[in-house]
């Protein structure tokens, strides 16, 4: 599906509700009040589509000062953001390059994320290892003022060893899937060479002991999979320090196809694929491969000025003005 419209005119709005209206949540914002229409006083999502071979219908309403809530398929869920477990989206917006760009931290939060969703069984994983080391930081700074003792801080610590160790498991296990699909996909996108790689090791409850005099002079914990790194390079460039702008943005387009190919192919039906704005720097060669790798792919969005930006005829075009879409 193409939309298009002036700059302005409410694309990103549309592909912004899809998200809410599937995941519970902004891809841009998590405060409610930027989502509700200026002078209004609350805002509502509802969506209707199928899932596989599975009907569904979602409502999520927001607004500046109450909880969001949704539902799906007419019963209430305990919290909006429960859709993502149930529906599946992803999403490429221009503030995703800092998935490029950006600190470890912001590569580890997105590695996480797919791990949790193509692997549902570890998805708590990131959340339990980072409880585990706050714990565990908490324990330190009270052993250091000598409010605590060694004996109570063993307990985490090798919680932190065996929670870090399964975490790192799993971001490599998911690497190794969606790492081939992944360079295929930046190949034909022009984005030659491009690799995936995790950089750091567990750490054994053995190395923490030995570490121990550091990490009481901190009060942290400072070293495991949440310091680690995710590499994202071209040729043997680390597209974070030596990428253009479009090989950046190429490569965080990769990164969602490779997941949403990896998805169908170990869970069913592919997720939606929203694409906001991700035409405006890809010449005509490499919007012709982007049109080829997503044609025929399931249902997929994409956001342009022009209809005439994409080179082949879209399944479905529509066009945007301010408060008015209509087919084109």
């Amino acid at each position: 599906m193409l939309v298009s419209g002036p700059n302005g005119s409410g694309k990103t709005n549309l592909l912004e509700a899809l998200h809410v209206g599937t995941q519970g949540f902004s891809p841009r914002s998590r405060s409610d009040a930027q989502l509700v229409r200026f002078n209004a006083v609350a805002g509502r999502v509802r969506l209707q589509g199928v899932n596989g071979e599975t009907r569904f219908e979602t409502e999520v309403s927001l607004g500046p000062r109450e909880a969001r809530r949704a539902r799906l398929n007419g019963g209430a869920l305990t919290s909006a953001e429960q859709l993502r477990h149930e529906l599946r989206t992803l999403v490429f917006t221009p503030d995703r390059l800092a998935v490029v760009k950006g600190s470890p931290a912001v590569r580890r939060a997105y590695l996480d994320r797919t791990v949790s969703r193509v692997f549902p069984s570890r998805a708590t994983l990131p959340v339990e290892y980072a409880a585990a080391v706050g714990q565990r930081n908490a324990a330190l700074r009270r052993l250091a003022i000598g409010a605590s003792s060694r004996e109570a801080l063993t307990p985490w610590t090798e919680a932190v060893a065996t929670l870090g160790s399964l975490l790192v498991a799993a971001r490599e296990d998911t690497l190794t899937l969606i790492a081939p699909t992944f360079a295929a996909s930046a190949e034909s996108l022009g984005l030659t060479g491009a690799t995936l790689s995790y950089e750091g090791e567990p750490v054994t409850t053995a190395e923490y002991e030995r570490r121990l005099s550091r990490d009481l002079e901190r009060g942290l914990t400072g070293a495991g999979p949440h310091l680690h790194e995710v590499r994202l390079e071209a040729d043997g460039r680390d597209l974070r320090s030596y990428g253009s702008q479009g090989e950046q943005r190429i490569a965080v387009l990769a990164l969602v196809l490779a997941e949403a190919a990896t998805l169908t192919e170990r869970t069913g039906p592919r997720p939606l694929v929203l694409l906001d704005d991700v035409l405006s720097e890809l010449d005509g060669d490499r919007r012709l491969a982007l049109a080829s790798l997503v044609s025929g792919a399931g249902q997929t969005m994409l956001t342009a000025t022009a209809a005439q930006a994409f080179p082949v005829e879209p399944a479905q075009s529509l066009l945007v003005s301010p408060g008015q879409v209509r087919p084109l």
